[in-house]
């Protein structure tokens, strides 16, 4: 038994023995320190960013990287940042001195953003005597342009409203801040339910550049005069609406025309919380423009007239337009017959149900937990009607209000 003992413990430290020479130099490698380093320095150039300090911003920089970051520092003067933060989601060593690193990068507006926009960016970086260097910053693969890479932003602040705008005269951004600080009040009796009750525009200098804020070609939204980027039911952490103006569109309405389109946009994000994929495109967009319509006293006739001459026409729609009626790059008379005959529908529900009822049934509609049977739900618990009464009711509202 003894010498069982003797060699057990023989054994034990010959073991112990092998164990501390894989610590010493047969076991993993030491982690790579690159992401905390690169993250360190990414944390650094925000904070200059933040505080203006261009110096600090571009000491992190390679030298042929300078002059390109000195030209965004300065397009983002007057941008109001309430923060800006990197978050490194990837680091790809492409050498022994080289790395490219996948980024999220949020930014706050400060007064108007509860929670971050996010995008995508692409940094390449070199080390060099043990420090890194960024050589290059690019979008993400899939990841639209931000307002201050086309440009030196312009800020307008108005009552409720942030119009940030690239090559726009001043007092063209100052009369778009006139019209969404009147759209904020107008939307609110609109929509009693409470939101933020401000808005945030941008203006790009062209139609391509409007599309490069959207990730997509600009033809595709050529005669939309504007349109609101949001995420649908999104939660506490959803990145904030912007509404984005097209300014050619926008440039050729009248001043009604103008209001309109900003109290419609306006509206979209006073009703981003109850708007869900459960909600079908007629009634966010019926809604935003029965909204926009509300105590201006425009007729059907003036406000539907495309879809006055199908009506006079005897082309009485069939039923309410589906979602692929509204795409952008169609037919414009289709599109805007779907957008009319959305209206008509949201004012049918104003008029003959209550203004409380049609937000009811918004709000009803986009609670829904699928798109599958959410109006007909609502139709049936917050009007006591269902969709083929609807339907019959809403055709000879069409027929009352435009033949």
């Amino acid at each position: 038994m003894a010498g069982q003992g003797r060699g057990a413990v023989r054994r034990g430290v010959v073991c112990l023995t092998a164990g501390l020479l894989a610590l010493a130099g047969c076991g993993a490698p030491p982690p790579d320190s690159a992401p905390r380093e690169i993250q360190s320095l990414l944390d650094r150039r925000a904070r200059a960013l933040l505080a203006r300090d261009e110096a600090a911003y571009t000491a992190g920089l390679d030298a042929s990287l300078a002059p390109a970051a000195r030209k965004e520092f300065d397009h983002l003067a007057e941008v109001p940042l309430g923060s800006w933060d990197y978050r490194v989601k990837d680091v790809d060593r492409t050498g022994r001195d080289r790395a490219t690193v996948r980024a999220e990068l949020g930014y706050r507006l400060s007064g108007y953003d509860s929670g971050p926009v996010t995008t995508e960016r692409v940094l390449d970086l070199i080390e060099r005597d043990g420090r890194w260097y960024v050589t290059a910053d690019r979008p993400g693969e899939d990841a639209a342009q931000q307002l201050w890479q086309q440009g030196d932003v312009d800020a307008v602040s108005g009552a409720r409203s942030l119009v940030l705008g690239v090559g726009q005269p001043e007092e063209r951004l100052r009369a778009i801040a006139a019209a969404a600080d009147r759209a904020v009040p107008a939307v609110s009796a609109a929509w009693p339910s409470p939101w933020a009750g401000r808005v945030v525009v941008l203006v790009p200098a062209s139609l391509d550049a409007m599309g490069g804020l959207l990730g997509a070609p600009g033809a595709s939204y050529r005669g939309i005069a504007a349109v609101t980027t949001g995420a649908i039911r999104g939660g506490p952490d959803a990145p904030p609406d912007r509404v984005i103006v097209n300014p050619e569109a926008y440039g050729v309405l009248g001043a009604f025309g103008q209001q309109v389109v900003l109290t419609h946009e306006t509206t979209h994000v006073a009703t981003r919380a109850a708007t869900s994929p459960a909600t079908p495109v007629w009634l966010s967009e019926g809604f935003a423009d029965w909204a926009a319509y509300r105590g201006t006293g425009r007729t059907a006739a003036e406000a539907a007239p495309e879809l006055r001459r199908a009506v006079r026409a005897g082309d009485l729609p069939a039923g309410l337009p589906d979602d692929k009626a509204f795409q952008f790059g169609g037919d414009a008379d289709g599109l805007a017959r779907a957008y009319e005959g959305a209206w008509l529908a949201c004012e049918l529900i104003a008029e003959r149900w209550g203004e409380k009822r049609l937000t009811a049934f918004y709000r009803a509609v986009g609670a829904h937990p699928s798109r599958e049977g959410a109006v007909e739900k609502a139709l049936h618990e917050v009007l006591d009607t269902t969709p083929e009464e609807f339907t019959t009711a809403w055709r000879a509202h069409l027929r009352a209000r435009l033949a």
